[in-house]
This record gives C-alpha cells, structure tokens and sequence, in this order.
C-alpha cells in the first residue's frame, strides 16, 4: 500500500534525474491542475493565513484563460512550474508532441509574463522512459513526489490516512488546484500543517526544497 503514496525506491533509482523528495528537512506543498477561480483563490488565501509559499504545477490554458490568477500567484511568492499546455498524459503522446505541450507552456509563460520556468511534472504523474532525456532537452527539472494525499477522490479521512501514515519531514506533497477536492482542500491544508507541527517537521518554501 505505500508505494501507492510513495513511489518505490527502484522506480526512483531508474529515474534518478528526477526529484522526488525535498532537497532539505522541510516540506513542501504543491498543487497540480490550476488555476482556476473556483479553488485557486481560496487556495491562495489558506497558504497565505499559514505563512506558506507552495509550488503551482500549472495548465498552461487555464493560465490563459485566468491570466490574473497567475499573477497573484507571483505576486504572493509562489513558484509557477510547467505541468504541459493541455493536461495531456505524456505516455499517450508521440515525442514531437510531448515535447510541444512542454514547450508551448514555456514559450507561452516567457512571451506573456517574461518569466522563465524550471520545473516540470507531468499530467497524472505518468511518464515514460523517454521523460528524462525530454526534461534535459527542455533544460528543466522533472518534479515528482514522495506523499500523493489522493485530496481528488474529495474526501477528507483518505488525506488524512496518508498524511498519519506517510508523512516525512522530507515530503513533496501532492494537492490539487481543481473542483475534484474544491470541497476539502481548506481542512487538507490545515490538517498538513497542524500534523507538520505535531511530529516537529518544518514547512519550506520551493527556493529551498528545490534544486
């Protein structure tokens, strides 16, 4: 049951280029699929009633379709990375494609927002063996994770289950910036640092847990 929370150490031997626990003792908290104005504010809000600074693994359509919420995501000292154009998974695309959805969100964040993107995680987290050679190509860090907290199946007591069982002092963690866990993401938020702080472990920011 726990390589479904924290992928085995094998997997993370043969993808050695990829990161998968933070740099340094401290957590950091990331959010896949936004933004969007139904969680993406509220999100913002929670992080900053905290006093965390958290990694957005972003969509490049709904940065175009909600532009001003990724300026706020800038403007509040959050990391912006690439999580492809279109949500498509990497393993269903031919390598032409895969690296245009890639390049596209890059090209897409430089041309409108003059600003350069360092890290990558791709759709659902599925990749291929053709995944690392793409990230050197593309100059960028393939980011992975070591608590997948399973916040999209919308129910609190699941996050909970893999943050009592699963939680490291090191742990990249896994939410998610959509209407799948619209209804928990406050109180997932809140139970992750209340147990942070319970078992002594440290909340970092993204400068620091990723290099």
């Amino acid at each position: 049951m726990k390589y479904s929370y924290n992928p085995p150490g094998a997997i993370k031997k043969i993808f050695s280029s990829f990161q998968w626990e933070s740099k340094v003792d401290k957590i950091l908290l990331t959010f896949d699929d936004g933004p969007i104005p139904e969680t993406t504010p509220f999100i913002l809000g929670i992080l900053s009633r905290h006093n965390i600074k958290a990694a957005f693994f972003c969509v490049g359509e709904n940065v175009h379709r909600h532009p001003g919420l990724y300026r706020d995501m800038i403007n509040e000292g959050h990391l912006v990375c690439n999580h492809t154009f279109n949500h498509k998974p990497l393993t269903r695309l031919s390598r032409t494609e895969a690296s245009a959805q890639v390049e596209k969100f890059n090209n897409f964040i430089k041309s409108d927002f003059g600003g350069d993107v360092l890290y990558f995680r791709p759709p659902h987290g599925r990749f291929n063996l053709s995944t690392p050679s793409l990230m050197k190509e593309m100059n960028l860090k393939n980011v992975m994770w070591s608590l997948l907290t399973y916040d999209f199946r919308n129910d609190l007591n699941v996050v909970k289950f893999a943050v009592n069982n699963y939680l490291e002092e090191n742990s990249i963690i896994v939410l998610h910036d959509s209407l799948r866990s619209k209804d928990i993401i406050d109180e997932s938020i809140d139970y992750i640092v209340e147990e942070s702080s319970r078992k002594g472990f440290q909340i970092g920011v993204p400068a620091e847990c990723l290099k």
